[in-house]
Order: C-alpha cells, then sequence, then structure tokens
C-alpha cells in the first residue's frame, strides 16, 4: 500500500482525498484554508503544515493546484515537495494548467529521480466526490503501471494520451474547447426558451431525451431552472481560466476557435458580473439582457 498525499483540498481535491482514505490509502493533505484541512482532518487525513511535509516518506502526491505558478511553488520551493520526496516518488499534476508549464516544471526535475504524472482530470464536482474522474494521463508506461492503483481510487476512466510531459493537459484543452463550447450553446438556448416562453421543465425533458441531451447539457439546464448559480462545485473562474488556456494554445499553433472564442467571452462576461457565481451564472448575464428567466 502506498503512501499518499494530497496538495489543494478544494471541491475537487477533497474528492481525490476522500476517495484515496476510502480506498484504505494513508493520504496527508495540505491547503491554505482552514475549514478545509479541518475536513480533511475530519474524514480521516493526516494534516501537515506545509507541502515539504507531504512529501515527506509519501510515494505518490496528487497536486490539484488552481494555476502553474501555484504548482511551481508547492514543488520547487524551500518548503515544497521537491525537498522531501524521495527518488522514485511521483507527483500527479491533476490540475488543469498550460502544457509548456508542465514541461517546465518536468525540465526543473530532470536530476531528482522524482517521477512526474501529467494527468489533469475531467467529471466536476461530483465526479470527484464519487471517484469516477476521467484522468488524462502522460507519463511513461512503467510509471503509469507502478501507481496505477492510486491512480484508480479516484478515476473511474483513466486514459494513456502520450508519454511526454505537458501531453496531458494539451488533450484537456481540447476537451474543454468543447465543454466550454456546450455550455454557451446551452445557455443561449435556454435564454431563448426563457424569451419564447418555454417552460423549463419542458425543455429539460426535450434536451436530455434528444441526441443533444448529455452530462454537460443536462447538468446545466437542471441547475439553470433550478436557479441555483452559486455554490454547486463548478465555478466559474475554473472554465474562464481553462477557456483561456485552450485560447493561447490556438493562438500558438493557428488553429482558429471560432466556437470556442465566443465561449470564453461568455464566461469572460460571467465572472466580471458574478465572480462568485458558477459555471451557470453566465446565463444570468444573457437573462438580463433579454429580461427573461428559465423556470420549471
Amino acid at each position: 500500500m502506498k503512501n499518499t498525499g494530497e496538495i489543494g483540498l478544494g471541491d475537487m481535491g477533497s474528492g481525490l482525498a476522500k476517495n484515496l482514505i476510502k480506498n484504505g490509502f494513508p493520504v496527508k493533505g495540505f491547503d491554505l484554508s482552514e475549514s478545509r484541512m479541518k475536513t480533511f482532518a475530519e474524514m480521516g487525513g493526516k494534516l501537515t503544515s506545509n507541502p515539504a511535509e507531504v512529501g515527506k516518506d509519501t510515494d505518490a502526491v496528487f497536486v490539484m493546484v488552481m494555476n502553474g505558478s501555484q504548482m511551481m511553488e508547492v514543488v520547487l520551493n524551500k518548503d515544497g515537495l521537491l525537498s522531501t520526496l524521495k527518488p522514485g516518488s511521483a507527483i500527479i499534476l491533476t490540475a488543469t494548467i498550460r502544457d509548456n508549464e508542465v514541461r517546465n516544471l518536468s525540465e526543473s526535475l530532470k536530476d531528482s529521480g522524482l517521477h512526474l504524472i501529467d494527468s489533469p482530470v475531467s467529471g466536476g464536482f461530483p465526479g470527484a466526490q464519487e471517484g469516477t474522474l476521467t484522468m488524462m494521463a502522460s507519463g511513461e508506461n512503467s510509471v503509469l503501471d507502478e501507481f496505477a492503483t492510486v491512480m484508480q481510487a479516484v478515476s473511474k476512466n483513466i486514459h494513456r494520451v502520450g508519454t511526454e510531459p505537458g501531453m496531458g493537459q494539451t488533450v484537456k484543452a481540447c476537451l474543454q474547447s468543447l465543454i466550454g463550447s456546450i455550455f454557451s450553446a446551452t445557455f443561449e438556448a435556454s435564454a431563448l426558451a426563457a424569451k419564447a416562453g418555454v417552460n423549463g421543465q419542458v425543455l429539460y425533458d426535450v434536451f436530455s431525451s434528444s441526441g443533444a441531451g448529455c452530462g454537460v447539457v443536462n447538468n446545466a439546464i437542471e441547475k439553470i431552472i433550478d436557479r441555483k448559480f452559486e455554490g454547486t462545485g463548478s465555478h466559474i473562474s475554473t472554465m474562464y481560466k481553462d477557456l483561456s488556456i485552450v485560447l493561447d494554445m490556438s493562438r500558438e499553433l493557428g488553429v482558429p476557435l471560432f466556437t470556442a472564442s465566443t465561449a470564453f467571452q461568455l464566461f469572460q462576461a460571467g465572472a466580471a458580473k458574478y465572480p462568485d457565481g458558477d459555471n451557470w451564472a453566465v446565463t444570468r448575464v444573457i437573462e438580463e439582457i433579454i429580461d427573461a428567466q428559465l423556470k420549471r
């Protein structure tokens, strides 16, 4: 049984920790939030005072932070993972960041003897809490084999998408381009229905049973018609950040992304107007323009 750690105990990281504990793995954790640390302790995790303590005598550490700067800090700072993780241990990067940031970290770890598994996840808050996330894992096959049981504790589907650092993030960016675009189309369709006088439950029943019905669409429509725009575990800042990564990649590669660009603008408006809202809050921006709301 491998000793594990979790850095970042928010909506996603707390789910990873919970399922590691549920599957019998010892888990040390760290987060800057005292309330998150308290919750982690209540579920059976061992508290630490910094990332270095998480890494001491630990075989695999999951890192679920918001951006590349935070990732570099928790790994490379004097109280970071690099100072205590023993050679042969793995850093499993489940955060969504830029692919070049992963490559930079890999270069910094080149002579450390540590393994870096670039494995962003999809499935949101429900998937994290239920242990059913999809992982887009990039790393040497022998390393992925060695740490498979740890990753299986938090994931239902582990896709081996490559061996080079950053390939996991590249695949995740492509996925977020699609998901962000589906979100924006759903929000616009909801607003159109609201202005036309369509009942929200009717719209949900039709959408969910049609060819367009999927987890992304169905969940969004449910949240909209129930008017649940905050506290659902899908903060708007995350998708806004992810879409900015998507567009950066599209510019670097010279690939026009017409639909994803529109989605980014919608999420930018939503994040500006409702900074504490979840993804579905984007709908409120459109509803305020048209003076109509979609309800059950």
